[in-house]
Parts: C-alpha cells; structure tokens; sequence
C-alpha cells in the first residue's frame, strides 16, 4: 500500500521527487588541507673548486747501471729488490788487466822521473860551461829543451796512472743513488763492454715519489679566467693538498704537495702534465701504478648551494627543483648544477639565495598549488670535506 501510495503522488505531483531526495542528501565534504611540505632555503657559501685528475706514478730518481769498462763479471753483491744505499758495491768486474796497467802507468812515471832527474843535471853542467864558451849556444839549448820535455813526460805519466786508477775503480761497480734495485740484466761469467754502455741493473728512489696527472687545457683556462675574474681565488699560501687515490678506490693516507704545472699542451690530447710528489715510506705506490688524485685549486667565495635530496631529474636529464614562492604556491624550477659538495648541489644558474626549495613532502607538492611550510632546513655546519 505504502509503495503505491508512493507512486500515485510522484504522478500526480512531479516535485514531489525532487523534495523527497533533498531530504536525503548529505552536506558537501569540507575541502582538503593544503599539503605539509619542509624546505631549505638557497644560501651562499665559500666552497673550495677540486678536480680530480687520472695519473700514474713515477720515481723521484731513476739510475740505469751500466757498465764503464769491458771485462767478465766475477760477482754480483746483492739480492734483487732489495734497498741499497749510495756508494754500495752491486758488482764486481775482473780488475786484473787495471791492476796490471795501473802498474805499468806508475813503472812510466818513475822512469819518467828518472830521465827528468837526467835531464836537470845535464842542463844545469851546460849552463856553467855556456859562461866559458865551453860547450855551443846549441847543447846548451838543446838540453834545456830536453829538460822541458822530461817534465812534459812526468806529468803524462803521472795523468796514464790517474787514468789507469779510475779504469780499475770502475771494476766495482756501486749504487750511484739510495733506492730499490731491480732485476739484475748480468750474471756472473757475463762480459760487458763500456763501448756499448752494457745495462747491468736499474735503482729507483720511490720515497718520496711522483704522481703526474693530466689536465685538459680546457680545464686549466677556465680556472685562470675566473681567477682572473675575481670568480674564484686562490687557496691560499703554499701549493695545493693533493689527495691520492689508489686503483681500488681507497685513499692513500698522506696528503702529497702540488710541485709545478707543465707549460706545453700535448698536441695529441690536448692535455697539460701536473706533478705532484707524495711521501712513500712504506712503499705501498710503485711505479707506473695508474690513480686519481683530488686537488684543491681555489674557493669559489660565493657558491649556491642547494641540498641534494631537492634535486631531481626530469625526462630530458635537466635538473629541477621544487620552489615555493611568496604566496605558498609551488614553482617547478630548471636550475644548473655543477657539481656536489658534501650533500649539497652547487647551483650556478636558475636560483636566487634566499629561495625555499622543498626537500620534504614532493610526492604532495604540484606546480601551481598551494602548500603549507611545516619546517625549514637548517644550513648545515661548514664542510670539512673537500667534496667532488
């Protein structure tokens, strides 16, 4: 009865619909709260400018032993990679033939002496005898020609023995510098010759070593115009820290110096060599082992820095960020970053210092709405880092 009741009144009185489901309809949800975002505001800071550059290592002095007179090796003195010290003997040549001509150089000196001794005494009768015209003008000159020659022949006696005395010390074949030597390129029984300079064996000082780096000249122009600039200045006194980074990515623990910065571009790559020289005591670099090292050229005095967790990428690859702006609304921002710092971006375009970059609640945070800024990041203490 209800339901045709219902029925007949819809029919008859069409609005009657209309009042009845209005008696029904809940009231319109309120409209959602803004949605809570942290930001951080952009802040200049001095950040220092580091580059990391790929290098090799080579020794602070190397000395190729070679052979200075012929003969057979009798023996060799020392065990391969080992340390020797300057004036060590490493090998020893058969000094017979030098004793010998040693010898046979100081026999020349004395009879050279001899004749001298001759020589003085005829000159000195001659030179009594001229005052009496008992000898001629000519014996007299004769035999002081004579004398003169006697001495000439003493002193290139005495120079055959001297000469002779460098022949058999080169028979001891020592270190010319304090290094490790290497593998030994003559054994005993070998005969090496001083004509072809025989290479016998090859020390390398490796305490302190070498690091040389290669830097694009790009790379070295752009820093001198913004030194030039006022951009950026200088470290400070002193060369640069350079830290050194082995080939499994580890830092070795002492800090090497900045010692010059060739002059001359490589024409093939483009490239200018960098040296710096490292402390090596325990010998853990060696030779031609490929690293990285961080060197710290300048300070930027005023870099922007952004936190990194506010950065993100969009599709092409662009850096952005989110910016809420004076009226809580949100601005997608494209900015140029150059590199990090600590756990910062260091930001060269697309941003102001002051401006509040959300690092918190993004996922909520559109372009154009309207957020509410819960909590503000506070800048962080300086770096003690050099960052990359």
């Amino acid at each position: 009865m209800r339901a045709r009741l219902l029925a007949a009144l819809a029919l008859a009185w069409p609005g009657f619909v209309a009042v009845l489901g209005g008696c029904n309809r809940a009231p319109p949800p309120a409209p959602p709260p803004p949605p809570q975002v942290t930001v951080a505001l952009v802040r200049r800071a001095a950040v220092p400018i580091v580059i990391e550059l790929p290098g090799r290592t080579s020794p602070y002095r190397v000395a190729q032993v070679r052979a200075r007179v012929d003969g057979i090796v009798l023996k060799r003195q020392f065990i391969e990679g080992s340390d020797v010290k300057i004036g060590q003997r490493l090998y020893q040549i058969d000094p017979a033939p030098y004793r010998a001509a040693l010898n046979n150089a100081r026999a020349s000196v004395l009879k050279a002496q001899a004749n001298l001794m001759a020589q003085r005494a005829q000159a000195e009768r001659y030179h009594a005898l001229i005052a009496a015209q008992a000898v001629s003008k000519q014996d007299y000159d004769n035999s002081v020609s004579g004398q003169g020659q006697a001495v000439a022949d003493v002193a290139s006696a005495r120079a055959m023995v001297e000469t002779a005395q460098i022949n058999l010390g080169y028979t001891d074949v020592t270190a010319p510098i304090t290094g490790r030597v290497g593998i030994s390129a003559v054994t005993e029984g070998a005969y090496v010759q001083a004509s072809a300079a025989t290479l016998m064996a090859t020390i390398q000082q490796i305490d302190p070593i070498y690091v040389d780096l290669t830097q694009s000249s790009v790379q070295a122009l752009a820093l001198r115009r913004d030194v030039a600039s006022g951009k950026v200045r200088l470290s400070g006194p002193g060369q640069p820290k350079v830290d050194v980074l082995l080939e499994d990515g580890s830092v070795y623990p002492i800090a090497g110096q900045l010692q010059f910065t060739d002059i001359t571009v490589d024409q093939g790559t483009g490239s200018v060599t960098v040296r710096a020289i490292v402390e090596n005591p325990r010998h853990v670099l060696l030779p031609g082992m490929f690293v990285r090292a961080r060197l710290t050229e300048a300070v930027n005095e005023d870099a922007l820095l952004v936190p990194q967790i506010g950065v993100t990428r969009n599709p092409s690859g662009q850096a952005t960020v989110l910016v809420v702006g004076p009226d809580k609304k949100v601005q997608l921002r494209t900015v140029q970053v150059s590199r990090t710092y600590g756990t910062d971006w260091v930001v060269t375009g697309g941003l102001a210092e002051g401006e509040a970059v959300i690092v918190a609640g993004m996922q909520k945070a559109k372009p154009g709405a309207t957020v509410q800024v819960t909590d503000t990041m506070a800048n962080p203490a300086p770096h003690t880092d050099d960052g990359r």
